[in-house]
């Protein structure tokens, strides 16, 4: 009895320790102002994405500690700029927001983002049907 009681009581330090880690570890978290840059062309349109590995890796980086890319709860990868926010399940009642950065590597022209931000056209809809009379 004596020594399940000693087993019981080592658990219960261990789990109360990685609690108190995860929960540094989400307040670390969620203090990173970090910037990833994707690759896209002259358009704006991404050649790659950012997945969960990336992330892991620069978490990794950043903390200085290595993060399992399956705590990350990346339904995706990544393919679009702007901000980004991924949950990382850190414990059984620990999550923490990543929020992050992603930025072009190139700008867009000037001619393709005029292009996109036109309203389409008689000649962009397709050809047009002449009925008679």
């Amino acid at each position: 009895m004596r020594q399940l009681d000693t087993l019981k009581a080592k658990r219960a330090e261990r789990e109360a320790r990685e609690l108190n880690e995860a929960e540094d570890l989400a307040r670390r978290v969620g203090k990173l102002k970090v910037t990833f840059i994707l690759q896209t062309g002259e358009t704006g349109k991404a050649f790659g994405s950012i997945t969960a590995n990336d992330l892991a890796e620069r978490l990794k980086q950043e903390l200085g500690r290595d993060i399992d890319r399956h705590l990350l709860v990346l339904e995706h990868p990544i393919k679009t700029t702007g901000e980004h926010e991924v949950p990382l399940k850190l414990h059984h009642g620990v999550t923490a927001k990543f929020k992050f950065n992603v930025k072009s590597s190139e700008e867009p022209k000037p001619e393709a983002l005029a292009e996109e931000q036109q309203p389409p056209t008689e000649k962009s809809r397709g050809p047009r049907k002449h009925t008679k009379k």
